[in-house]
């Protein structure tokens, strides 16, 4: 049988072959799925574009109002008390009449006391004038003069006693305490009254160690009470020791009362700022955690999921301010729980949470 020549052999096999592979529909079947190949689908994410902004770092610390001054009057003599002359919750000034211990002997004893100098005075006339007439010596006369001196100090002793039954306010405030009664007696020393100073007063909160290089006097204070009400002022002392119980530095804040209508004793808010910072406002449900437990912000970058640790440095109505993501970034607002970092996704404008589109 006679052989074909190599080479119209060849092309026939050709031929043949590509007969047999547009046969099989190779040209006219469907790109396979990603479901056949086994490759994931990328993940579509809602991002919106965020800038750092400059924000305040604020200390914020719980604690209460103390008023300015408070002082505890004493009894500067013994005695009985005779009577009140103002009553609680007045307001004094220094000098006012608080209250007068009776007099039992002291009147006695001051004409006793007149009368002993009125004798020594004229003693001590009579001897000058003998002595001057030669009629006796010198050291006489100084003998009565001694004696004059000391009658006229017992007398000067009396009348202060007797000054120091009347007992007075030793600086303008309010009588917060009437520690003793109307017939109570009291002993030199004895507690009378307490009087509080409420303009200015004092907000005073107890410092973390870790955060005691953070505030020093002078700062501004911002102060915030319950009732939703706020004074300004300025931190005026911290304590250069820790309180070993707590580990905590006392802080003093103060704040002007005028019109006295803040009462000492009520729970204050005070907050410090303590520096400025560039931070992002974010939502509180975009923070997440990593497999580390650090919490951070979801993103975008170059079409990957990428994981930026952040601390927050303050939280309020609308939101948390974060530092330590990038200055610009493309937050994840939307699927970010389903996405890992290193994943790539397709993204979609979406805003953040509570914001709204725009």
């Amino acid at each position: 049988m006679p052989r074909l020549p190599r080479r119209p052999l060849t092309i026939l096999t050709i031929l043949i072959l590509a007969a047999a592979w547009i046969g099989s529909g190779v040209l006219t079947r469907p790109a396979p799925t990603a479901e056949e190949t086994g490759e994931r689908p990328k993940m579509t994410v809602g991002v919106a574009q965020r800038r750092a902004e400059p924000v305040e770092e604020l200390l914020v610390l719980q604690g209460d109002v103390e008023p300015d001054s408070r002082m505890v009057v004493r009894a500067e003599t013994a005695g009985q008390v005779a009577e009140w002359a103002v009553p609680r919750g007045a307001q004094v000034a220094e000098g006012d009449l608080l209250a007068r211990l009776k007099m039992d002997d002291r009147q006695a004893k001051l004409r006793q006391a007149e009368a002993r100098v009125a004798g020594a005075e004229s003693d001590y006339e009579a001897t000058r004038t003998m002595a001057e007439d030669d009629f006796t010596a010198e050291l006489q006369v100084d003998v009565k003069r001694a004696e004059l001196e000391a009658a006229r100090a017992q007398l000067e002793a009396v009348r202060q006693d007797i000054e120091n039954t009347e007992l007075r306010a030793p600086m303008d405030g309010i009588v917060n305490r009437r520690i003793a009664e109307r017939g109570d007696f009291l002993a030199v020393g004895g507690q009378l009254a307490e009087i509080v100073v409420n303009d200015p007063l004092l907000a005073v909160v107890r410092v973390p160690q870790h955060r005691i290089r953070d505030v020093e006097p002078g700062q501004e204070a911002r102060i915030r009470f319950l009732d939703g009400s706020t004074a300004t002022g300025e931190v005026t002392f911290v304590a250069p020791v820790a309180e070993p119980a707590t580990r905590t530095f006392r802080l003093e804040a103060t704040f002007p009362n005028p019109e006295g209508e803040l009462p000492s004793g009520i729970s204050a808010e005070v907050i410090i700022p303590v520096a400025e910072t560039e931070a992002h406002r974010v939502s509180p449900a975009l923070l997440a955690l990593d497999d580390d437990g650090r919490l951070g912000l979801k993103a975008v970058a170059d079409g990957e999921v990428v994981f930026h640790e952040v601390e927050v440095i303050r939280a309020d109505r609308d939101g948390v301010w974060v530092t330590g993501a990038p200055a610009t970034l493309d937050l994840i607002t939307v699927g970010g729980g389903f996405v890992r970092p290193g994943e790539a996704v397709a993204t979609e404008p979406s805003p953040a949470p509570g914001e709204g589109r725009p």
